[in-house]
């Protein structure tokens, strides 16, 4: 766990600066200085590139990770890359060509409660086809152990930069319109120094050559295809439907909402990015007890990580509130339920990892479909009832729903088994220190104050209960080295 532990917390730590300063964005610059309108559409283009992202990259960076460990030789090697890069980009020309013919059908149909998205629906396959060669690229990276550069970008570098568009837009130096076709820009920058990254850490040999074991990646790649296009349309969809049946700021104060709560899944990004390959190494080499171990020691670690990130969320979420504009204050209970679907999948651990470097992933993938279709039908449902709340009830059922049939069959399947008697102790203290802090306002008037007070008295907290009853050997292991470090202990 050395590696993992040392490369996750550096992106863990990248990860929420980036998230701070999406934070920033979040609740103050896109509400005040964009405006709900644009900041909805911004937020709409973005989602259609992610849902249509998988499909351009044709399932390479999954699939770059996992076949790249059975390379023998430099030769091989070379051929999987260039393989890697120029597939896709072959396979997306007749996708846009089609995309293309059909325009102005497909830019009727998506404009038709809002117009005003009509004009920009040509930046989505645009940002979608820098969001594929950035994770491509990105992938490339991770196979060589390197996976910070990219996660900078990825989570600072893309924040940080729309931070200083929000900042042109506030002094006029842009417009808000303009801001739509800066984000198209930032995505790019973001795709070309990740691929020149890739290729100062392995200069590349293109060659127009087919792998040896082409078959194998083009069946895994297609079911790749697939869970990517499922793991992102249950994360995406909803912005996209909400388009669809209720005025466009809806789609603003949604995104407001699931940007908090996605705070929660910022531990597993970041470990992701490297256990990912060491899974599939471990299950290449067959190692079962050591795969078990790492699945069990991912799922604790994460759910304590991510347990303290939810708990400071939910017990501040009134006073947080207190500081957007007030019509976004319909999206607290939206949260509380885009949170715990996302608290429910932190604590499976590895577990995509594992499914998707499994012979056995094409049945769960095919039930990940099934779940599609049973979130857009929720959404058709509740959405017109309900509106965001309503979408964001659709979502944590299918979510859930997912993450319950993908444990079961890691469990069933391989038997492996992410949790322990810690799981349950984990599950019990947050939710004692829930219900003692969270009806606890401080300083009512003055909500950043209340809330930095609340958080360090919860930090103070789950961290001292959690070492007390050693819910982590490997957490405690890391405050006992700190502990020494800064001469606290002997």
């Amino acid at each position: 766990m050395g590696l993992v532990l040392n490369q996750s917390l550096k992106n863990t730590i990248l990860t929420y600066i980036g998230f701070g300063i999406g934070a920033v964005n979040t609740i103050y610059l896109y509400p005040y200085f964009l405006g709900a309108t644009y900041y909805a559409l911004n937020n709409y283009i973005l989602s259609a590139a992610a849902i249509i992202m998988p499909l351009l990259a044709f399932g390479m960076q999954n699939t770059l990770v996992k076949f790249f460990s059975q390379c023998k030789n430099d030769k091989e090697e070379e051929e999987f890359l260039s393989f890697a890069v120029l597939f896709p980009l072959i396979l997306s020309i007749p996708l846009l060509l089609i995309c293309l013919f059909f325009y102005n059908d497909i830019s009727a149909y998506l404009s038709k409660v809002n117009p005003i998205v009509k004009e920009f629906l040509w930046l989505i396959p645009f940002i979608g086809i820098c969001m594929a060669y950035f994770e491509i690229f990105y992938a490339w990276a991770r196979v060589q152990m390197h996976s910070v550069f990219g996660n900078f970008i990825k989570e600072v570098g893309l924040r940080l930069f729309s931070l200083i568009a929000l900042i042109g837009v506030y002094y006029h130096w842009i417009s808000a319109i303009q801001f739509i076709y800066v984000t198209a820009v930032i995505y790019l920058l973001a795709f070309l120094a990740t691929m020149f990254y890739a290729f100062y850490l392995k200069k590349p040999n293109f060659q127009l050559s087919v792998p040896h074991n082409v078959k194998d990646i083009t069946v895994y790649t297609f079911f790749i295809i697939l869970s990517g296009g499922v793991a992102t349309l249950l994360l995406d969809i909803d912005k996209l439907m909400l388009n669809q049946y209720i005025k466009i700021e809806n789609i603003a104060y949604y995104s407001v909402a699931t940007y908090i709560a996605l705070v929660i899944s910022v531990p597993s990004r970041a470990m992701h990015q490297i256990v990912y390959p060491i899974t599939a190494k471990l299950m290449h080499e067959e190692k079962h007890d050591e795969l078990n171990d790492l699945y069990k020691k991912t799922s604790i670690n994460l759910q304590i990580v991510g347990g303290y990130v939810m708990l400071c969320i939910f017990v501040n979420i009134s006073q947080l509130y207190k500081m957007i504009p007030e019509e976004y204050g319909g999206g607290i209970l939206v949260v509380f339920m885009i949170g715990l679907s996302k608290y429910f999948d932190l604590i499976l651990g590895n577990n995509n990892a594992i499914i998707f470097n499994t012979k056995y992933y094409r049945a769960v993938l095919f039930l990940g479909v099934v779940l599609v279709f049973l979130t857009v039908v929720l959404n058709m449902i509740f959405i017109p009832m309900y509106g965001i709340i309503g979408s964001a009830f659709a979502t944590l059922l299918s979510i859930t729903l997912y993450s319950i049939a993908k444990l079961m069959f890691v469990v069933k399947r391989l038997h492996l088994y992410p949790f322990t008697n810690q799981t349950l102790y984990s599950i019990g203290l947050t939710s004692i220190l829930f219900l003692l802090f969270y009806f606890w306002e401080l300083f009512p008037s003055y909500p950043i104050v209340g809330i930095g007070l609340k958080s360090i008295l919860v930090s103070i907290a789950y961290v001292y209960l959690n070492y007390k009853f050693v819910i982590s050997i490997q957490i405690n292991e890391v405050i006992d080295g700190l502990l020494k470090k800064f001469k606290i202990v002997r």
